[in-house]
């Protein structure tokens, strides 16, 4: 190479050396940003993560320590001055709906809250209606117990199976044996339901007088 093309080289690379430099002067503050964000988010994520985790600590040490109360109305009384904290609430109203012989109206009350809090997962409102249709029995009209179940017993939902099991026994109750049995066989070979469900169906259309299906496995 001849000592022109060398010179020449020489300062293109100077000029590309400076324009480097100059770009990083005017724009390395983004990249320092950048590091500080992700530094400082990956430090909130595990601070995040030790505080919920104190928290549900926290709350679950007051479940048990309320829950080893004496009596019934102790027990409900040390669960409702727990202090919750986002879906702990659901969880809480679904302990204090556990207890229906102790205070039947406070249960169905709690259940009754729980449904209507449309800030919650599906998961914890269907299965205050599940629960609440099971509380009510015989003392809420069959209609209106089908109608609550029929509106979680939709593919997706996270009962559709159990739902559709209760709306079977109504069905019983309702005096449709046919259709109970018919109900309790497709149940048989739901691949949703579990196994203590498929048994449960199965006694039920054996005391009914149906036939079990030849397949209840999948």
């Amino acid at each position: 190479m001849s000592n022109p093309d060398s010179f020449i080289e020489e300062v293109t690379e100077e000029v590309r050396r400076d324009r480097l430099f100059g770009l990083f002067r005017k724009y390395g503050w983004i990249g320092v940003l950048l590091v500080a964000v992700i530094v400082g988010g990956a430090a909130w994520n595990e601070w995040s993560k030790a505080r919920d985790a104190a928290r549900a600590q926290a709350f679950g040490d007051a479940l048990i320590d309320a829950l080893d109360h004496g009596t019934p109305d102790e027990r409900r009384a040390a669960l409702e001055a727990i202090r919750v904290d986002g879906q702990q609430g659901a969880v809480l109203q679904l302990i204090l709906a556990s207890d229906p012989q102790a205070d039947r109206a406070a249960t169905l009350a709690a259940l009754d809250r729980l449904i209507a809090d449309s800030s919650l997962p599906v998961s914890y409102r269907d299965l205050a209606v599940l629960r609440r249709v099971t509380v009510a029995g015989a003392e809420m009209a069959l209609a209106d117990r089908r109608t609550a179940l029929q509106g979680i017993a939709t593919p997706g939902r996270p009962f559709r199976v159990l739902a559709e099991e209760q709306l079977a026994y109504l069905m019983i109750e309702d005096g449709d044996r046919d259709g109970a049995i018919t109900a309790l066989q497709a149940l048989m070979q739901d691949q949703e339901s579990s196994g203590a469900l498929r048994a449960r169906a199965g006694q039920v259309i054996t005391a009914l007088g149906g036939t079990l299906p030849e397949t209840t496995s999948g």
